[in-house]
């Protein structure tokens, strides 16, 4: 039996997706970058494409993060032990972390006092010393908030307080850059923009109030991005702001240092021509600057999210150079750099990066590497795109993937070589781990691999058959129908790329696959297949039919993959096709199971009366329905067949499970199944069930936070053996794995709704002193994961890694999907 302590927990993997809003990412001076994914803060590397950690501590969806010191300051931030993050969410809230670099460790350093009352939507810092910035956050209730840190040099806490709030439009704003104003010390501009199509500019002294300068004309919609260029190349005398809107349009406009402001007269400067002809003029201190249009630059077709000047660049004399570089990334799905041409000066387009994809909807965002040669782009998706610069050839680059949108099943390939997730988002995605062969230690780093299904409906659930044969999956979706699909010979080469290391896949690559891919249909709900020997027939349609229209489908291009794809590839060529549709179900899929053997798959459908709520049985490969078993009187949000498949196991809202025992007849295939018993398992929804590996026990998980044991009797009765201690929080998933079968020692892995998991040591021994064998349950907690490798939201379902074909000198597997849009997988290692 598995002791307290006895147990190490490492984080193998986290998949992600971004949360589709503008101001989500910020690249930092350290080279992580950070988003929000729901209620998480994620952070990943963009060298090794693997999210590292989440950070719990938000309550809403994460719209904004921001770091301290971001790319653009880098050069400030060269010895800088501790790195900060800001992050805001949709309630208002706005949270300050800590990242000891020497340590690699995070820290939650404080929650800001006064916060927004509404959505965060912009949060913007500038870096004023090596102790000190500033950083300012404005938010749907039309209000700016501007705020000093104070940061510790040598150990300390970090100190934070306001130095202004700012009621400046009745409109809300979006956008926000601060700046140092040039000639001055003490002065600071911070340029607002948002749904009255104007630049609002304010001055204000670095200790306080700030005042209305100005206010930009021009944009003709909602704009959308700020930044101010930073004047650290000798350039004393002016300062850029560029700004992109909906318009489709990018203005730079210039800030120009006037003479001394002693005899500056504000209404007689406002009344003149040059006012009308260069821009309005205002005082900030002693000083007067011009503001003047310097350039409008026009190439993106659609709404232009944001813009970004390239972050000043470190000389070998240890001077700061600002690049004449800008980055735009648009809805139209391309990012463009901007640079002045050398004879002329005028703006032009020089780089242009986008993606190709026919279902992709355009780019929320761009942003520079502190040192200029990456640009990275997240878009309508939640993906990101990342590209690099080789020698003036800018490739795509590996980046983390995972969904948008709430994960709510998974399921370990039959060999345990690939897990398999479906989402809210309307996918269905594979994950494996890949060795990079150019790694002389042959580190194992997980990707996706393919996304079989891309759909038109929300997927609820998911069974992989298991057996011999092909890889094949059903899902269920927001509609009455099960979808059968079957691997493409693509998939069946690339996963023997990936995981040749794992078991001989030979036997897998079976002749008799004929499909090469799969198509996607016009309305994204059926995926037809593509035959091997119809793929050399296609001919290019590209020539005759012009451009690609929404109305158009293009063709999709399934190949091998030898290294783990990108966006581009995973969103249209590795579909799976479509075998079957199973149909019976009177209301929207919520729960499949296949037995062991690969010869039945269950499924069961929303339902709030008991004729609805019955579980249909299925047959595998000819997919006719062979059972109807009534029971519950609402929605079955479990099942799950015992080891030897010899009993179903149902769990439902109507606080009941259901034992229901399946006989197939030896040598026909008639199936005959019996209800054997229906009793009240919890006080609330029964969320989850799990049966013990080695023998006829299984546990229950519900809302009134308890998780039992039973038992069934030879009688075929079931009995409860053990309640284990009450939860904090709704128990929402279950996964049991049996450790030594004599024993009938396990491990039960617990999810609950707050999305923290906890492992619990099962032991099931025989009574000695009782003859009727009856069994004595111990049950003990082994370990509660830190809530940094955790979920933030409910754990929607649990599962062990098989690992029967698999070297398992490397500790259990346990993989774990949530709310919060993340797929994780954790290795337990037995001390």
């Amino acid at each position: 039996m598995v002791k307290n302590g006895a147990v190490d927990v490492e984080r193998v993997f986290i998949g992600g997706g971004c949360n589709r809003v503008v101001n989500n990412v910020s690249w930092g001076a350290c080279g992580l970058i950070s988003f929000g994914s729901q209620n998480a803060v994620s952070i990943f590397c963009p060298q090794t494409a693997k999210i590292l950690t989440t950070l719990p501590g938000h309550k809403a969806s994460v719209n904004c993060t921001h770091w301290l010191p971001s790319s653009k300051f880098a050069f400030k931030a060269a010895e800088w032990e501790k790195h900060y993050l800001l992050s805001g969410d949709a309630e208002g809230v706005i949270i300050l972390w800590e990242l000891s670099l020497a340590e690699n460790k995070w820290r939650y350093v404080s929650q800001l006092l006064q916060s927004h009352k509404k959505g965060i939507t912009c949060i913007t810092a500038i870096v004023v010393s090596q102790t000190e910035a500033l950083f300012a956050s404005t938010s749907s209730d039309c209000v700016v908030n501007v705020w000093k840190t104070v940061l510790p040099s040598f150990g300390g806490e970090c100190t934070i307080t306001c130095l202004d709030s700012l009621s400046v439009s009745l409109k809300p704003l979006v956008t926000l850059s601060l700046a140092e104003l040039p000639g001055s010390t003490t002065h600071l501009i911070l340029a607002m923009g948002g749904l009255d199509n104007k630049i609002h500019l304010y001055c204000g002294e670095k200790t306080g109030q700030f005042v209305r300068a100005c206010e930009l004309k021009g944009h003709t919609d909602w704009i959308r991005s700020l930044d101010f260029s930073l004047p650290v190349n000798g350039e004393t005398h002016s300062l850029l702001l560029v700004s992109s809107s909906q318009d489709k349009g990018i203005r730079i406009w210039k800030m120009a240092l006037c003479d001394s402001a002693g005899n500056f007269d504000k209404k007689k400067a406002e009344n003149s021509l040059a006012y009308y002809i260069k821009g309005p003029v205002f005082l900030a201190g002693s000083f007067s600057y011009q503001v003047s249009l310097e350039s409008l630059l026009i190439g993106h077709e659609d709404w232009v999210y944001s813009v970004e000047w390239q972050p000043p660049l470190l000389m070998d004399n240890n001077s700061c150079y600002q690049p004449q570089s800008i980055l735009s990334a648009s809805m139209d799905k391309t990012m463009m750099i901007w640079q002045p041409e050398r004879t002329t000066g005028i703006w032009v387009n020089i780089v242009t990066v986008g993606e190709l994809s026919h279902s992709a909807l355009g780019f929320y965002g761009g942003h520079w590497s502190s040192n200029g040669d990456s640009i990275l782009a997240h878009g309508y998706g939640g993906a990101f795109h990342l590209w690099k610069n080789e020698i003036d050839n800018w490739k795509p680059q590996k980046v983390p993937s995972g969904h948008f949108a709430a994960v709510t099943d998974i399921a370990w390939g039959r060999c345990g070589e690939y897990l398999m997730s479906v989402s809210h988002d309307q996918t269905t995605r594979i994950f494996a781990s890949w060795v990079n062969e150019a790694n002389l230690k042959g580190d194992e780093t997980w990707h996706e691999i393919a996304r079989p299904q891309v759909h038109g409906h929300d997927i609820n659930c998911l069974a992989i058959i298991q057996g011999k044969g092909n890889h094949r999956f059903v899902s269920g979706a927001e509609e009455k129908v099960a979808r059968v699909f079957e691997a493409p010979l693509s998939f069946l080469k690339t996963l023997n790329h990936a995981a040749s290391r794992l078991h001989d896949s030979s036997d897998d690559l079976q002749v008799d696959v004929q499909v090469l891919g799969a198509n996607m249909s016009a309305l994204g709900l059926s995926q037809k297949p593509i035959y091997v020997q119809a793929s050399s027939e296609t001919t290019d349609r590209s020539g005759s039919e012009g451009f690609d229209t929404l109305e158009t489908i293009p063709d999709a291009v399934p190949s091998v993959l030898t290294e783990p794809p990108i966006e581009e590839q995973l969103a249209w060529h590795t579909l799976w096709p479509e075998s079957h549709k199973l149909y019976g179900h009177g209301n929207e899929l919520f729960s499949l199971c296949c037995d062991h053997q690969g010869k039945l798959v269950a499924s069961s459908c929303k339902a709030q009366s008991a004729s609805v709520a019955e579980i249909w049985l299925w047959e595998v490969g000819t997919w006719k329905a062979v059972g109807r078993l009534q029971s519950h009187s609402l929605t079955v949000t479990q099942m799950e067949f015992s080891h030897d498949d010899k009993y179903l196991l149902a769990v439902s809202r109507d606080r009941q499970l259901s034992l229901f025992s399946i006989d197939r007849t030896d040598g026909t295939d008639q199936i005959s199944y019996q209800l054997l018993t229906r009793q009240e398992a919890h006080k609330r929804i029964v969320w989850a069930c799990s049966w013990n590996p080695f023998g006829y026990q299984f546990a229950t998980g519900s809302r009134d936070k308890t998780v039992k044991i039973w038992a069934v009797q030879k009688d075929q009765t079931v009995q409860q053996l053990v309640t284990l201690p009450t939860f904090k929080s709704s128990v929402t998933a279950l996964s049991w794995i049996g450790l030594q079968r004599q024993n009938n020692d396990g491990v039960l892995a617990v999810g609950m709704e707050n999305g923290l998991i906890e492992l619990w040591s099962i032991s099931l021994r025989k009574s000695e002193q009782d003859s009727s064998n009856f069994l004595v349950p111990n049950a003990s907690l082994v370990i509660q994961f830190d809530p940094f490798m955790c979920h933030v939201s409910s754990v929607n379902r649990l599962a062990w890694r098989n690992l029967e074909k698999i070297d398992d000198s490397d500790g259990m597997q346990l993989a774990s999907c949530g709310a919060d849009h993340c797929v994780r997988i954790f290795k337990v290692h037995l001390v």
